[in-house]
């Protein structure tokens, strides 16, 4: 008997001591940091360590939307904060400094931690000060960072988050790109698209009314040269965050399907085949996905008017050779009239958003229209897409000819053009602007790089309108 208990008590202790030696931290590193949409490299090793982590609050003027600024409150320096990434079983040491320069001071509160306010409770810091916390990372999964001081809802309102990823003790399973995607939304005075320096708006974010939601910090954030890319044939993962501070999102990749989705940014319960995933305000999710035709394919919240109207559209840029078994692109495009109909215009049935008194008015309205009707096709600057919606820069067909353009516009066009050398098959329909309206936006397109700088007037598109009835 005494022999089993002593076995039974050496038994006990070394399974305690290895699981204690597992955990053992070795040695220390500087954590590697990451703006959006870039990810820290994967973590190699087997063991847990100390992980120094040095991270600047500083308040910060940057573009909000093309003619908007914004004075962002910043984890270093950029919407959302820089990426950590940590390994299950870490110590985490954490240096938060506030700069200067900064007009308030400035917390941390981590999801990833266990203690009391995620760690806000030990790093309040005024500006010109610093403060040192540690925590250990007991949890894996991908959480959402954001400021706690009074008031929270401001603080995050003004851009104060990011994410941290504690990775399993064996990892994810390996992929050939990650990116980091993060929605946020803003209250500002001024409406949508105002020009100049833009303040918070208390009143608005008390409401849930944001002027903008948007991915990575800005309109456009993602789109054109700032697209994500990848290759036909490669597996992609999103570590996908939304900041809030008030609305859920309605992630969606237009195109794509998730192969894999980690709900709410767990590591344990995993989802296949997936359409849209619900990201809550303060929630993170993980998406896995492999892209196997090439093409633009756009990133939105599902809940459409954010994306089209205030801002939350994305771009995945993927290049490779086409797969005609798996999806076949446009095989006919034939115009479908009913006996009987005729087309539906509209002169000034819907009222103009504003009306220009100058050209340059003219141009800067037209640069809104085409920004919440246009861009989504033709892209910003009109660059087009290549073999699906032609360039309307330094476009010769557009510039030959100002009254065909009214046409098309207002009227609609289907078939085959030619423009600049590049045959084009498809169809552009019927826009339901105002007179006003459709004058103010192919005045801005005709300001485009490359093009003859006409400008376009109310009287010009009621003339062709009129020719249209006929």
């Amino acid at each position: 008997m005494q022999y089993a208990i002593i076995f039974f008590t050496s038994f006990a202790l070394f399974f305690s001591f290895s699981a204690r030696s597992e955990d053992k931290i070795e040695g220390q590193e500087e954590a590697v940091l990451t703006d959006a949409p870039e990810v820290p490299a994967p973590i190699s090793r087997k063991h847990p360590t100390k992980v120094i982590v040095h991270l600047e609050t500083k308040e910060v003027r940057k573009r909000m939307a093309d003619g908007v600024d914004y004075t962002f409150w910043t984890f270093g320096g950029s919407v959302p904060g820089k990426f950590i990434r940590v390994r299950e079983g870490d110590l985490v040491e954490f240096h938060l400094q506030n700069h200067p320069s900064s007009k308030m001071p400035h917390n941390i509160d981590l999801h990833a931690v266990t203690g009391p306010g995620g760690g806000a409770a030990s790093s309040f810091t005024a500006p010109g000060h610093s403060s040192t916390f540690s925590f250990k990372t007991l949890n894996p999964g991908l959480y959402v960072y954001h400021c706690a001081t009074a008031p929270v809802g401001m603080h995050i309102g003004n851009g104060m988050y990011g994410l941290i990823l504690v990775e399993p003790k064996d990892g994810l399973p390996k992929v050939d790109r990650e990116y980091y995607v993060m929605q946020g939304e803003f209250y500002t005075k001024g409406k949508n698209g105002e020009p100049g320096l833009q303040p918070f708006s208390m009143e608005k974010a008390l409401k849930e009314q944001p002027d903008y939601v948007v991915f990575n910090g800005a309109v456009g954030a993602m789109t054109g040269d700032k697209a994500l890319k990848a290759k036909v044939g490669e597996k992609i993962r999103l570590y996908v965050g939304n900041g809030g501070p008030n609305l859920v999102s309605s992630f969606h990749l237009i195109g794509e399907i998730f192969d894999k989705v980690y709900i709410d940014g767990g590591t344990k319960s995993i989802n296949e085949n997936v359409q849209t995933t619900l990201v809550p305000a303060g929630g993170s999710t993980i998406v896995d996905f492999k892209v196997d035709v090439p093409g633009t394919f756009i990133i939105v919240d599902h809940s459409i008017f954010r994306t089209f109207n205030k801002g939350s559209l994305g771009m995945l840029k993927v290049e490779g050779p086409e797969d005609k078994s798996l999806y076949s692109g446009k095989i006919s495009d034939e115009v479908y009239l009913p006996e009987g109909s005729t087309i539906q215009t509209v002169d000034d049935v819907a009222p103009p958003k504003s009306v220009a008194k100058s050209k340059a008015e003219r141009l800067t309205h037209g640069k809104r229209i085409y920004e919440n009707n246009c861009m989504a096709c033709h892209q910003a600057g009109g660059t087009g897409l290549a073999g699906a919606f032609p360039p309307l820069a330094k476009s010769d067909y557009l510039n030959a000819d100002k009254k065909r353009a009214i046409q098309i516009v207002t009227g609609g066009k289907s078939g085959e053009i030619t423009v600049n050398g590049v045959k084009f098959n498809g169809v552009m329909p019927a826009q339901q602007l105002s007179a006003e309206d459709v004058a103010n936006v192919l005045t801005y397109v005709y300001s485009l790089g490359g093009n003859a700088g006409f400008e376009v007037t109310p009287a010009d598109v009621k003339s062709e309108r009129s020719k249209l009835k006929k």
